[in-house]
């Protein structure tokens, strides 16, 4: 990322959620009359998935699709995740130190939160937790044609909704095919140095501001929350940005 922000951050514990509060002491930047929300995540998180479907509710309910700015940001849940993935039932149980029936009802109740907030979770027994690195290239060369936030909602609807593997690079140039970017100019920065270093970079930049869990949404670099939060609390920090503007 080329702008450096350098940051005091404050971490504040409120009935189970957390919420990180940053003051921005620099930032290179330009003032935007749009707010301005950066947000750090990973493709296979099933909460990012959750908190961005009710964020965008909040936008939608509000009616700021014009008067936002989103940008996203690369975190690794996995980052020593093999090339060729592991069975997610079998890593989850073990990291977790989770029984079957366990990990089973925890994916249940994640569905039917899926359906609650209009995103499909499709858990099968042959689903493996993969490597993403690739995918945060391929976002960030989204970014420079606005295309972002359009390959991310397709690659999080491909790992959890259409059983495809996102670190399997002939269905990573679907999806950048399918949002209209150049697949052979996008497939080349899988191998550039300067476009791994980059992403790279940005994930130790995170890391060094003190996120330490996904998503972490973050508004005009002042205020953000860790977690998926309620649309509620979305359009209450919103609504009080909009004000200020």
């Amino acid at each position: 990322m080329k702008s450096i922000i350098k940051t005091i951050l404050t971490i504040t514990m409120i009935s189970q959620m957390s919420f990180l509060s940053i003051s921005a002491l620099a930032a290179e930047t330009k003032p935007t009359e749009k707010i301005k929300i950066d947000i750090v995540s990973d493709v296979v998180c099933p909460w990012c998935a959750i908190g961005f479907k009710r964020l965008s509710v909040a936008i939608s309910e509000l009616k700021l699709e014009n008067q936002v700015e989103i940008s996203w940001h690369p975190f690794e849940l996995n980052p020593e995740m093999p090339r060729e993935g592991q069975n997610a039932d079998k890593y989850l149980m073990n990291k977790y130190n989770l029984s079957e029936e366990k990990l089973k009802q925890t994916r249940n109740n994640m569905t039917q939160l899926g359906k609650e907030t209009g995103f499909k979770f499709d858990y099968f027994k042959e689903m493996k937790k993969v490597n993403t690195f690739n995918s945060h290239i391929l976002l960030a060369y989204a970014k420079e044609f606005d295309k972002q936030t359009e390959l991310k909602v397709r690659l999080q609807n491909a790992y959890f909704g259409e059983r495809k593997d996102v670190s399997n690079r002939e269905v990573l140039e679907e999806e950048v095919k399918a949002v209209g970017l150049n697949t052979q100019e996008a497939m080349k920065r899988l191998d550039d140095p300067k476009a791994i270093k980059a992403v790279e970079d940005e994930e130790k930049f995170w890391r060094d501001q003190g996120v330490y869990a996904i998503p972490t949404v973050i508004f005009n670099n002042q205020i953000a929350q860790v977690g998926a939060s309620e649309t509620k609390t979305y359009k209450e920090i919103l609504t009080e940005l909009s004000k200020k503007r």
